[in-house]
C-alpha cells in the first residue's frame, strides 16, 4: 500500500510541474534597464590590451525573457570584445537567444585592444555600441575609450626564432635577461638615445645603455615600463634625465617613469615594472624626475662617479626607492614614499650626501623602513665594505613604524662614518633595546645635531598634507617648520618653490597653508 502511494505522489509531482510556466521564455519587449547607458574604458596604448570593464542588465518584468540579439554595433570587426554570463558567442561580438530570468540580471564584461588609426583622428577615441533586440529595434549602450598613441622599444625577433637579449655578468657568472641596447640609428625611430617629449614610450624588456654611450632624457618626457622591463646602464655609460620645474598640475615639464596600466586602479600599484639598474662604473645625473610603482626605483652600484639627483619623487616601490650598494649619490629635494623594504638603502659601505629630502615609510608591515644604512652584504660569509661618509642635513625620516632609521654596522675594522644634521627622525626605543647601541647615541652631537627624534606618533609630528597620496608637503603646523640648518639650506624646493625662511624647514618642501583638496 505504502508503495501505491509513493507512486502516486511522484506520478502528481510530476503532473504538476510539466504544466508549469515558470520558465517559459517570451521575446523581449525592449524594455531593458542596464548599470550605466556608457561604458568609459579608460585610457590605453594603442594594441594594449585594456583593462575588464562591467555592465549589468536588468530584466524587471514579471516575465522571462529571450533577447534575440546581443551584438557590437560595428559586428566582428569590431575592436571591443564582449563576453554575456560567461558566454563568448561568435569571436565574443555577436550572441544570439540570451535568456534572462524575471526579475534577474546578467553581467556583460567589456575589454578592447585598439590601434591609433581606428580612432576618430580629431579626439583619438575609440567608439562603438553594445546592442540588444533586434534588426528593427535595438536598445544600445555605447562603448567608448581614449587610445594614445606611443614609440614602442622593444627587443627584436631574428630570423632564426631567437629574441635579443642582454648579457649581465661574464664567464660563469653570465646571464641572460630579456632586453636590447638603444640603437642611435634605427630605421624606425632614429636615434633612440635621445628620448623626446612628442610622444609616450612604452618599453618592453630591459633597454640597454652601451658603454660610451650617453641616454638624455628631455623635460616633459613619459617613459612607461611593461612588467619585468626597465633600464640598465652599463659600465662606461650615463644617464642624463633632464626634467625641468612644471607650472601646471599635469607636470609638463617633469619626467614620468611609470608602468604601462593607464587605468586609474593601476595609478598606485607597486611592482608593475622592474627598476632602472645603474651598473658598477655607470653614471647619471636625474632632474625633476618622478618614478613610480616598480619593484625598485634605483639600483646603484660602485658608481664611476657622483651620482647626482634632485628634485625628484619616487612612490611606491614594492622593495626599495633607491638602493645602493657602495654607492656615490648626491641627493637634494628628494622624495621617496612608500616602499615594501626601504625608502633608501645606501648598503655595502658607500658614500651618500642628502640634503632636504623627505623619506616616509608607511608600508603595511612591521619590517619596513624609511632610511638603511650598513657596511656589508648580507650572507653565510658576510662581506663588509667602508661606508666612507653618510650625511643627512634636513631631512625628514618618518613612517608608520616604531624605528624609521636603520643602522647595521658589521665589522668594526671598517669605516663607518655617518651623521643627521637638523633632522627630524622617528625612533622609538621599545624595551631598551638599543639603550647601549652606540650607533644610536641621539645626544652625541658628533652623529645627531639639533635632531628631533620622535619617540611616538604624537612627538615632533611631520603632519604631512596626505601622504596616502604621497603629498608630503608640510605646513607651518609641521614638526619641521624652520627647525633646519640655514648652512646646508637649498635655494628652493622638489617644486621650484623659493625657500624664505631662516632657519628653513625640514625636508623638500618649502612649508605653506594646505590647500583644499579635490
Amino acid at each position: 500500500m505504502r508503495k501505491t502511494v509513493f507512486a502516486a505522489f511522484i506520478i502528481a509531482l510530476i503532473s504538476l510541474t510539466s504544466c508549469r510556466t515558470d520558465f517559459d521564455f517570451q521575446p523581449s519587449t525592449g524594455h531593458l534597464a542596464f548599470s550605466k547607458d556608457t561604458v568609459y574604458l579608460d585610457t590605453v596604448f594603442t594594441d594594449i590590451g585594456s583593462s575588464t570593464y562591467t555592465l549589468k542588465v536588468y530584466n524587471k518584468s514579471n516575465d522571462n525573457i529571450s533577447i534575440p540579439t546581443i551584438q557590437l554595433g560595428k559586428g566582428l570587426a569590431s575592436k571591443y570584445r564582449i563576453t554575456v554570463d560567461g558566454m563568448t558567442g561568435n569571436n565574443g561580438k555577436i550572441f544570439n537567444n540570451v535568456e534572462l530570468l524575471a526579475k534577474d540580471s546578467l553581467f556583460i564584461f567589456v575589454e578592447t585592444t585598439a590601434n591609433i588609426a581606428d580612432a576618430n583622428p580629431d579626439d583619438f577615441l575609440y567608439t562603438d555600441q553594445i546592442q540588444f533586440g533586434n534588426a528593427t529595434d535595438f536598445q544600445k549602450v555605447e562603448l567608448v575609450t581614449l587610445i594614445q598613441d606611443a614609440v614602442f622599444l622593444y627587443p627584436q625577433k631574428f630570423e632564426d626564432g631567437t629574441t635579443e637579449t642582454l648579457t649581465l655578468g661574464s664567464g660563469e657568472n653570465a646571464q641572460q635577461i630579456y632586453g636590447f641596447f638603444l640603437d642611435e640609428n634605427d630605421p624606425a625611430h632614429g636615434n633612440e638615445y635621445e628620448l623626446t617629449n612628442d610622444k609616450p614610450y612604452v618599453i618592453y624588456g630591459y633597454a640597454g645603455v652601451a658603454s660610451g654611450k650617453t641616454l638624455n632624457i628631455e623635460a616633459g618626457a613619459r617613459l612607461h615600463f611593461h612588467a619585468e622591463s626597465g633600464i640598465i646602464v652599463a659600465s662606461g655609460a650615463t644617464l642624463n634625465v633632464n626634467g625641468s620645474v612644471s607650472t601646471t598640475d599635469a607636470l609638463e615639464n617633469e619626467v614620468v617613469f611609470e608602468g604601462d596600466r593607464l587605468e586609474p586602479g593601476f595609478s598606485d600599484v607597486p611592482g608593475q615594472w622592474g627598476l632602472v639598474w645603474l651598473t658598477s662604473g655607470s653614471m647619471a645625473n636625474v632632474n625633476h624626475l618622478t618614478l613610480k610603482n616598480s619593484i625598485v626605483g634605483f639600483l646603484v652600484e660602485n658608481n664611476a662617479g657622483e651620482m647626482s639627483v634632485t628634485n625628484t619623487q619616487i612612490y611606491n616601490n614594492s622593495v626599495a626607492g633607491i638602493l645602493a650598494r657602495n654607492g656615490n649619490i648626491k641627493g637634494e629635494n628628494v622624495v621617496i614614499n612608500n616602499c615594501g623594504q626601504a625608502c633608501f638603502a645606501g648598503t655595502y659601505g658607500g658614500k651618500y650626501n642628502m640634503t632636504h629630502c623627505t623619506f616616509n615609510n608607511d608600508w603595511p608591515s612591521s619590517g619596513q623602513s624609511s632610511v638603511v644604512l650598513n657596511n656589508f652584504i648580507e650572507g653565510a660569509d658576510p662581506e663588509s665594505n667602508p661606508l666612507s661618509e653618510a650625511n643627512f642635513n634636513n631631512c625628514i625620516i618618518y613612517g608608520s613604524n616604531q624605528r624609521e632609521l636603520n643602522l647595521l654596522k658589521y665589522d668594526d675594522t671598517q669605516t663607518f662614518n655617518y651623521k643627521f644634521d637638523h633632522c627630524l627622525i622617528r625612533f622609538n626605543n621599545i624595551d631598551n633595546e638599543f639603550t647601549n647601541n652606540p650607533l644610536y647615541n641621539f645626544a652625541d652631537p658628533a652623529l645627531y645635531d639639533g635632531c628631533l627624534i620622535a619617540k611616538t606618533s604624537q612627538q615632533f609630528d611631520p603632519v604631512f598634507f596626505n601622504a596616502d597620496n604621497n603629498k608630503l608637503n608640510i605646513s607651518p603646523e609641521s614638526a619641521a617648520f624652520q627647525t633646519g640648518n640655514s648652512a646646508f639650506a637649498v635655494p628652493v624646493d622638489v617644486n621650484g618653490t623659493i625657500r624664505t625662511s631662516s632657519p628653513p624647514d625640514m625636508g623638500a618642501y618649502q612649508s605653506a597653508a594646505f590647500p583644499e583638496e579635490n
